[in-house]
């Protein structure tokens, strides 16, 4: 459980860096992508699952518990959209709720799952968790209208993680568990936990955007009671003074040179092994990442959880992720997709996980098999509940996929950072630049 979930969140930050999936209207070079409903000469059904290779074995389970054969396509944008594009979808689609659900939606590439959801006696609407929310799309915003997917579980991603044995060694106060530091305080004590060796950084003081700089500047936006994203989502604006708030807390942080950072990338390319390596004071990352420390009885002794950071006075604590499935609208196999949901997403399999501590369950009913017999279990489970009721939905654009967005900032903030270029002039290429992928994606939909 703990490889498969460390290993998905590596994948995403990996393919965020990369190209946005282009438009559906792609050549249909996807003819020749087998969709895996034949070919198995045994009669039975075949649901062709696209996910990542992690979940292979899993879904393995589903073959003996539903009586058909798993045809497992792994997770790729390029091939994704192409498959699309040609009509041949896979039945079922590993993807982030939070990032994605308006762009698929918008282009009516999803399955409306509430007819389904209304008829089951395993999944209800009544027991979902609000973060499925986030996939919802009304053509308008997210949050509402049509269940397009369902999360396998979430975190809060702004939230953090720290070393007690760390902030103990440089004679600091521990956060508290119940009242959010400001981002400025996280700074500073990024700043005052950071170790170098000859100039260069041997402990990173903090990690501050474990799922992406693009959701982490939403989230702090918001947080100062701002929006990145205009009311129709077409356009974002960096200039608002919220947005540039946010924005100069990202440049000071980079320039401090005390964590990961789009001019100095984690060599590791994600959280885990560097804060099991004694590498890191502070990471920012959710609830999930408890069951990374969870499984080393020495990490988590000195390892301890603490509210999302606040750059304002709107207290928001919003998920980036919501990992779980949707149903493409072309999917030749409906029917056996909802069963796939149903014991995926409500079975024995959803049991595991909630038991794991790898992610918060998605179904209400399941969040008491929450793990609670560790000190350290305890602890974790005591601030994500009083995190919860500051959870919201960040609606995200239909015109353009979060890794496009990465990918102007992976452009422009180096230059920035090394050249020391005001916030009001960064705010202005940053508007400019994605500006004008949103119009090319608001052209496309339509």
């Amino acid at each position: 459980m703990s490889k498969t979930t460390s290993l998905d969140r590596r994948r995403f930050l990996a393919l965020s860096a990369g190209t946005a999936l282009a438009a559906t209207g792609v050549s249909a070079c996807a003819g020749s992508v087998s969709d895996g409903t034949s070919g198995s000469g045994s009669g039975k059904t075949t649901l062709t699952v696209m996910t990542v290779e992690d979940e292979r074995k899993a879904l393995k389970a589903a073959e003996a518990a539903l009586g058909i054969k798993i045809n497992v396509i792994l997770w790729d944008p390029t091939k994704l959209n192409a498959m699309l594009a040609a009509k041949n979808a896979p039945d079922v689609v590993r993807g982030f709720g939070a990032t994605e659900t308006p762009y698929f939606a918008a282009r009516g590439l999803m399955t409306d799952l509430d007819p389904y959801f209304a008829k089951s006696s395993v999944l209800k609407h009544s027991d979902l968790d609000p973060v499925n929310d986030v996939w919802r799309y009304d053509g308008k915003k997210q949050g509402a209208g049509p269940q397009y997917g369902m999360a396998k579980d979430y975190s809060q991603d702004s939230m953090f993680w720290y070393r007690t044995d760390m902030f103990e060694a440089a004679k600091l106060d521990l956060p508290s568990a119940t009242e959010p530091i400001s981002y400025d305080e996280l700074l500073d004590l990024g700043k005052k936990l950071v170790k170098r060796r000859l100039g260069k950084v041997r402990v990173y003081g903090l990690n501050a955007t474990g799922m992406g700089i693009f959701p982490q500047l939403m989230g702090m936006t918001a947080s100062a009671g701002g929006s990145l994203f205009a009311e129709d989502l077409a356009t974002v604006d960096f200039s608002s003074p919220e947005a540039q708030k946010a924005l100069q807390w990202y440049l000071d942080y980079a320039k401090a040179d005390i964590g990961p950072s789009v001019t100095n990338p984690n060599p590791d390319g994600w959280d885990g092994p560097t804060y099991q390596a004694n590498r890191m004071a502070m990471s920012c990352n959710g609830y999930w990442f408890g069951g990374l420390i969870g499984a080393d009885p020495k990490l988590s002794e000195v390892s301890r959880f603490a509210p999302a950071p606040q750059l304002g006075s709107n207290r928001v604590s919003s998920c980036f992720g919501a990992t779980g499935y949707w149903i493409p609208r072309d999917a030749k196999n409906k029917d056996a997709a909802w069963k796939f949901f149903e014991w995926y997403f409500g079975g024995k399999p959803a049991q595991e996980r909630a038991a794991s501590g790898w992610g918060i369950p998605s179904l209400k009913s399941l969040r008491a098999n929450m793990p609670q017999t560790s000190a350290f279990q305890k602890q974790a489970f005591q601030v994500q509940e009083q995190e919860l009721p500051h959870f919201s939905v960040l609606s995200f654009t239909p015109y353009s996929q979060q890794a496009a967005l990465e990918g102007v900032l992976a452009k422009v903030l180096p230059g920035a950072v090394k050249s020391g270029t005001s916030a009001g002039k960064v705010a202005d290429t940053l508007t400019s630049r994605m500006n004008e992928l949103l119009a090319q994606g608001k052209e496309l939909v339509g």
